[in-house]
């Protein structure tokens, strides 16, 4: 199966400087890592009327080769970096001010900074400063960088942006789709001011085969034409890309076998099953003993009807691998399994309990503070995955297990997307399937759209409208709008009735976070969250305006229905 790989050039010199405040380097991890997380490139360049912008330039680099792959696998490249990025910029910042150069910053820790990591089929590009990342194409070096520099005269100039300077980072992003045998050129000012475009395309295709001396030869071209700074270089050239399904997680698994069928007292990889739990067209759930340590654990098979899907045993597999990754009590767990497997399945931890639909069962008319409570810790657990870069994208009652403590736990992580795998296998396009139950589903699945944090705010509102109500909001007609004129024709039903005391607040509260649109609904599920508890002044006001001001469409289809009745009571008088 076809990688990833790269050829990679490095040098660096002081020229004619005293010493060297520039600082580069590259980490080109294993192969589980590199498809994760991929592989990153860095240097900085640190300002000549600092003393100690070569620790800048260090902490920068060092910190960011470092600290990048120590972030979720579930992230995207954006936000590992980005956050990375901003932590250090903070701690430099931090530096300069509590050291002898705050009131000068020109003199603090301060540097640019050009970084690149390349993942899957695409390049990451991250840039503060002026230093350059440029791509050659043939004879075309194209400067895809900007240069942050701002020029008080012709002769004198000073960085605008930069590593350091500043307690809020401003950093350029830019994504670029890879193709085998691109190049790219990573260096600082005191090597391309003094070289043409055309000057740095001969170096290096007169060193293709050798990236180190192709490096080396531009800055010795660069100290030949007069160069009085610091000078580094890095090339990187695309040997071979990945195939579109090159997933370590699908990979290490797809190839094992379906497990035989199994019955109480079956053994399977030292596991021992107890009864079968759950039976769908999807997949089969077994209480199962774990023999060496007798601990009670859940033992997922695929459908047979599915095994041979690719996309099907990839949702399988990602349930066990997101439920590795997430810690949080509200979340389901799976426990370390150290055996080899010899079969298809995952195991997870079992919970004694029961799903969210049949606590509604026993709960027809539940209460206001027993539904928050659940709502809560719904809420806890989504923002568990949304803090990862994860969408559960399936919730829905029998997704949710409440155990015997009355803690409530989310279940069954198939259809979740995952921002660093949809990434690595450069699936920026959204699916056409909608993979979450449709009476649950965010109106804007069934437009082609892809999924935010609003979808999973808005299913929970559905379950939060059903538990107080034994119904659903819009029905069954959510699934059969397709285009945003019908969903606009969506008619919300309120949840107030004569047959139960509620709060005119909360229905507010449901209608905004039930909207259409995902735009319209709350900006973060803890604001959901929060005004179902305590609503606030202005959601209280809105509750207690007239019907005609509130909601103006219900008002006037009330008077309209009223008038019928009188109208046709008339004529049959």
């Amino acid at each position: 199966m076809a990688a990833l790989t790269i050829s990679l050039g490095q040098y660096s010199g002081k020229g004619r400087k005293p010493s060297n405040q520039d600082f580069y380097g590259a980490y080109l991890p294993n192969d589980s890592l590199r498809v994760n997380k991929g592989i990153a490139i860095a240097l900085a360049d640190g300002i000549s009327s600092s003393d100690v912008s070569r620790e800048a330039s260090e902490a920068a680099v060092g910190g960011f080769l470092s600290d990048y792959y120590a972030t979720p696998a579930t992230w995207t490249v954006k936000t590992s970096a980005q956050r990375v990025l901003q932590a250090t910029n903070a701690w430099l910042y931090a530096q300069t001010r509590q050291s002898q150069y705050r009131y000068n910053l020109d003199r603090g820790y301060v540097c640019t900074l050009s970084a690149m990591v390349l993942k899957s089929t695409t390049a990451h590009l991250f840039h503060v400063g002026d230093s350059r990342i440029y791509q050659l194409s043939g004879n075309t070096l194209e400067v895809l960088t900007e240069d942050h520099r701002f020029w008080a005269s012709r002769e004198v100039s000073h960085l605008s942006r930069a590593m350091g300077a500043s307690q809020h980072l401003e950093l350029d992003y830019r994504a670029v789709s890879l193709s085998a045998d691109d190049l790219f050129v990573l260096t600082t000012d005191g090597v391309y001011e003094w070289l043409t475009s055309a000057e740095m395309v001969t170096l290096i295709h007169a060193h293709w085969g050798d990236l180190d001396m192709a490096a080396k030869a531009l800055v010795d071209a660069a100290l030949e034409n007069g160069s009085d700074d610091n000078l580094t270089v890095q090339i990187v050239r695309i040997d071979t890309l990945p195939e579109h399904h090159a997933d370590e997680l699908y990979a290490a698994m797809s190839v094992l076998p379906q497990p035989p069928e199994l019955r109480a007292g079956s053994e399977l990889d030292g596991y021992r099953i107890v009864r079968q739990l759950h039976a769908s067209s999807r997949s089969h759930v077994y209480l199962t003993e774990d023999i060496a340590s007798g601990d009670k654990v859940a033992l997922k098979t695929l459908s047979t009807e599915l095994s041979q899907d690719p996309a099907s045993i990839e949702r399988f597999v990602r349930e066990e691998w997101i439920a590795r990754r997430i810690d949080n009590e509200h979340v389901l767990k799976a426990p370390v399994q150290e055996r080899p497997r010899h079969y298809l399945y995952t195991v997870l931890a079992y919970i004694e309990g029961q799903t969210l639909t049949q606590w509604m069962r026993d709960h027809p008319n539940a209460e206001l503070a027993s539904v928050r409570s659940i709502v809560e810790q719904i809420a806890k657990g989504l923002r568990a995955f949304h803090r990862l870069e994860m969408l559960h994208q399936d919730l829905r009652p029998d997704n949710v297990m409440i155990d015997h403590h009355g803690t409530v736990k989310l279940i069954d992580f198939g259809a979740a997307k995952v921002a660093g795998i949809a990434e690595a296998k450069n699936q920026d396009h959204v699916s056409e399937d909608i993979l979450g139950t449709a009476q649950y589903t965010a109106p804007e699945y069934f437009l082609g759209e892809g999924g935010t944090p609003q979808a999973d705010q808005y299913s929970l509102a559905v379950i939060t409208y059903q538990m107080l109500t034994g119904t659903l909001p819009y029905g069954t007609d959510v699934a059969k709008t397709r285009t945003r004129a019908a969903q606009h024709k969506l008619a919300y039903q309120s949840v107030l009735s004569e047959n139960r005391e509620l709060p005119a607040w909360v229905d507010e509260v449901l209608k905004r976070a039930l909207h259409p649109s995902p735009y319209n609904r709350y900006p973060a599920l803890s604001e959901f969250v929060f005004e179902l508890n305590s609503p606030s002044p202005g959601l209280l006001k809105r509750a207690q305006l007239p019907l005609l001001e509130r909601d103006p469409v219900l008002f006037w289809k009330g008077v309209s229905l009223a008038l019928a009745i009188i109208v046709i009571a008339l004529l049959v008088r």
